[in-house]
C-alpha cells in the first residue's frame, strides 16, 4: 500500500514587514485582506497542529498543491522554504504553486527557484521555472504530476491558466505513465471542474484539461484553491475520475469555511483493480485535537458517479 497526503493553502504567517514599494501593486488589495480576514482565521499554530497530525499518521508521501504563502513578498517565500524543510526530505514532498504564491510579476520566478527542489521532476538538473511543469515523480507504482495554474492576475482576480504548451507536455507525461500502468495522480492548484468556486477565481482551460483526462486517463485529481473538502468527477477513458479538494491547512475553526484538514489517499492493488480509500482528517472544533472526519472508497463510489460528473 502507498499512503498520499494532501493539504494545500496553507497562507503561512504572520506576514513579514511590509514596506510601502511592497503594496505599490496588487499586494495593497492582498494586504487589506489579510489585516480584516486572514489574519484572524489563517496563523501557524494551526499548520502545526495539522502537520503533527499529519506525521503521525506515516504517509509515504506528501503532496502540497499551492498557496504556501499569501503576498509572495520575498520575506514569506524564502520562510516558506524553511517550512518546506520541516515537512521531510524534497523527494518524499512534492509541491505546486497557487495563484498567491504568484501574486504580482516575477514572484512565481522566485518562489520556483527557492522551492525547486519540492517541485522537480526525477531525472532534472537544471532550473525549476514555468517550463519544467508538469514534473513527474515516481513512487513505487505511483505518478506524482505536478501541474502548474499560477500566474499572477489583476487586482481581485485569482484565476488560473492552464494553456497548450503544459498541455501538450501533460498528455505525454500521462500517455507514458499510462503504458506503465501507474497510478497517475495530478496535483493542480485550481480546481478542474466548472463551477467548483466564483467566476473571478475559475480556471481558465478547464476544457483542455479534461479532454486530456477523457483521451489519456488519471486514476485521481488533487487541488486547493476552493478551501473546501470536495469531491467531484470528471470523464475518463474507462470511467469516472475523482477529482478531490480539502479545507486549507491554516484555518482557524469558526471561520466561514470548514476548519483545517487534510486528506489521506490509501492506494493498493493493480491496473483495473485499484484500491484506493479516502480519509478525512482535521479540527472539528476550537481546543479540539485533530480526528477523523471521515473515509470513503473512491473506486467503489466511482462505478456511482456517473449522475454527478461536473463537466
Amino acid at each position: 500500500m502507498f499512503r498520499l497526503a494532501h493539504i494545500s493553502d496553507v497562507h503561512l504567517g504572520p506576514l513579514p514587514d511590509v514596506t510601502y514599494r511592497d503594496l505599490a501593486s496588487k499586494r495593497m488589495v492582498g494586504y487589506v485582506n489579510w489585516q480584516r480576514n486572514r489574519s484572524r482565521h489563517h496563523h501557524d499554530g494551526i499548520v502545526d497542529t495539522i502537520v503533527a497530525d499529519l506525521k503521525a499518521q506515516a504517509p509515504d508521501h506528501l503532496a502540497v498543491t499551492g498557496d504556501l504563502v499569501n503576498l509572495a513578498l520575498d520575506g514569506e517565500i524564502q520562510l516558506a522554504r524553511l517550512w518546506l524543510e520541516t515537512l521531510g526530505a524534497p523527494a518524499d514532498v512534492s509541491v505546486v504553486p497557487g495563484n498567491h504564491d504568484a501574486y504580482v510579476p516575477g514572484a512565481f520566478d522566485k518562489a520556483c527557484h527557492a522551492w525547486a527542489p519540492w517541485m522537480d521532476g526525477d531525472g532534472s538538473h537544471g532550473p525549476v521555472g514555468r517550463h519544467t511543469f508538469p514534473y513527474l515523480r515516481v513512487r513505487k507504482n505511483v505518478a506524482l504530476i505536478g501541474v502548474s495554474t499560477a500566474r499572477a492576475t489583476a487586482p481581485f482576480m485569482a484565476s488560473g491558466f492552464f494553456r497548450e504548451g503544459q498541455a501538450a507536455r501533460l498528455a505525454r507525461i500521462l500517455e507514458e505513465t499510462g503504458k506503465r500502468g501507474l497510478f497517475r495522480v495530478v496535483m493542480i492548484h485550481h480546481p478542474p471542474v466548472r463551477g467548483a468556486v466564483g467566476q473571478h477565481k475559475r480556471l481558465f482551460g478547464i476544457g483542455k484539461f479534461q479532454s486530456l483526462v477523457r483521451r489519456y486517463g488519471t486514476e485521481l485529481v488533487l487541488h486547493g484553491h476552493s478551501h473546501l473538502p470536495t469531491l467531484h468527477w470528471i470523464s475518463g477513458p474507462t470511467g469516472q475520475v475523482p477529482v478531490v479538494g480539502v479545507a486549507a491547512a491554516g484555518q482557524a475553526p469558526g471561520g466561514h469555511k470548514p476548519a483545517a484538514q487534510f486528506n489521506l489517499v490509501d492506494i493498493s492493488g493493480e491496473p483495473g483493480d485499484w484500491s484506493v480509500r479516502l480519509t478525512r482528517r482535521g479540527l472539528s472544533g476550537p481546543a479540539m485535537p485533530p480526528a477523523e472526519i471521515g473515509t470513503v472508497d473512491l473506486m467503489a463510489m466511482a462505478g456511482r458517479a456517473k449522475a454527478t460528473v461536473r463537466s
